[in-house]
């Protein structure tokens, strides 16, 4: 297509840095869902420019490079040492999408990528901070902070309890100082609960958990996704008896997408979850599409395309959910293209039209543009909108939500937004909602 019209359209190249080797998981078990949803994310938005560029001159075509930093980013510095030759053999490479966990890995990574100047527009990334390691930092997802401060209203606000138990994880060969994810959620938590917190335990596979059978407080997962599946099942011992309200943080979405390791959790124990893109479930962008909100409607009807996802998601006959980073991913690469064309714009206003040039701007650039296109109403993300303040890689009152599963096993049943704090659309005074979505 960019052949087709000449060379005039804009023209730029995204890299999807990602853990693409090194998960240990079972047969059944699908690795890599995380990366696979935010390459649906990714995909989801070359598709959608290839439809406008063909109707209109001004709109980007975009290629996408995938690259690998190794299980939990430990290969990061030698994927970058060669993200930074293709940089300077192709003038079209912009920016960086993903990093999928928050870990001391992956900070110095965007250490890496700082040095050698490429942007990055993190998905899901959220340990608080984060963007201390790079002036070119953006992440979509609310900070850890937000997640912990949300969590404590609702134990306050809705389940009115006094007692909370945290339990921590980090994944397999890492500690709580190399998980930033982990240790600054951990941190936040204790922060804001003090006294209120009555337990606080390391869980490792094998532990049994019946000192929390019929525990009538707040029972937290603050850990990795990879031992949610050993920890909800440690639960079954209590029978008849569970705890009554177990709670867990966002990293739980991935062993939500997973049917294989769903099917063998306690039928018996509902399960509330953070969610970073509750506006994105297929119920919520169903209302969207009926209030004639259009950049989810358009959303909606991306991924519902015949010839895009597979499956495609959220149709009628087949109403195959939207993965928790689809939406994510999907708002990072488009604010980035957002930018590109807006500088294609201003260099084509200021002479005559030719051939799209792409040394012609550079990622530091683009960074600014996103910054400076961001700095009026923010952008209106799938997920919500998405405002930064000028001296932060962290967005501000980003939507942050709860959502609850009444069967864990039951993986055709969509979960429900119980709870939510930030903003939805527009500008807000910081406060949580409990009216749900």
């Amino acid at each position: 297509m960019w052949e087709d019209s000449d060379h005039r359209k804009p023209y730029l190249t995204l890299v999807y840095l990602g853990t693409l080797t090194g998960n240990r998981t079972r047969a059944d078990e699908e690795s890599y869902v995380s990366e696979r949803e935010e390459l649906e994310g990714m995909a989801t938005a070359q598709y959608a420019l290839l439809q406008e560029s063909a109707g209109a001159d001004d709109a980007a075509l975009l290629r996408i490079v995938v690259a690998n930093g190794g299980r939990q980013m430990r290969h990061a510095e030698p994927a970058v040492a060669m993200l930074a030759d293709l940089a300077r053999e192709d003038p079209t490479l912009l920016g960086v999408v993903g990093m999928v966990e928050s870990r001391r890995s992956t900070a110095e990574a965007l250490g890496y990528l700082n040095r050698v100047g490429l942007p990055v527009l993190a998905p899901t990334l959220s340990a608080d901070r984060l963007d201390a390691n790079s002036r070119l930092y953006l992440q979509v997802s609310a900070p850890n902070a937000d997640q912990a401060r949300m969590v404590e209203a609702y134990a306050r606000e809705v389940l009115k309890v006094a007692d909370v138990h945290v339990y921590y994880t980090t994944g397999e060969n890492s500690s709580l100082d190399d998980d930033l994810y982990v240790k600054t959620l951990d941190e936040g938590l204790r922060q804001l609960f003090g006294t209120r917190i009555t337990r606080r335990e390391e869980w490792r596979t094998g532990t049994r958990l019946t000192v929390e059978c019929g525990f009538g407080g707040m029972l937290f997962y603050a850990g990795r996704w990879s031992e949610f599946d050993g920890f909800i099942r440690a639960l079954r011992e209590c029978g008849d008896n569970p705890p009554r309200h177990v709670v867990a943080d966002d990293s739980v979405n991935r062993y939500m997408a997973n049917p294989s390791l769903r099917a063998a959790a306690p039928g018996n124990i509902p399960v509330t979850y953070v969610s970073k893109a509750a506006l994105a479930t297929c119920a919520a962008l169903r209302v969207a599409e009926q209030r004639r909100d259009d950049a989810r409607a358009t959303f909606l009807t991306l991924v519902r395309s015949g010839d895009l996802l597979d499956p495609p998601r959220c149709r009628p006959d087949d109403p195959h959910p939207v993965g928790e980073r689809v939406s994510l991913a999907y708002d990072a690469s488009m604010m980035m293209v957002r930018a590109v064309e807006s500088l294609a714009t201003r260099l084509h206003h200021a002479g005559p039209r030719r051939a799209w040039e792409p040394s012609s701007i550079n990622p530091v650039g683009v960074h600014a543009e996103v910054l400076r296109q961001n700095a009026g109403g923010g952008y209106p993300g799938v997920a919500g909108l998405i405002r930064y303040s000028p001296d932060s890689g962290e967005p501000v009152h980003k939507r942050i939500s709860l959502m609850r599963v009444e069967r864990v096993p039951d993986v055709a049943t969509e979960a429900v937004e119980v709870f939510h704090c930030g903003d939805a659309d527009q500008p807000a005074e910081p406060g949580c909602d409990t009216s749900g979505s």
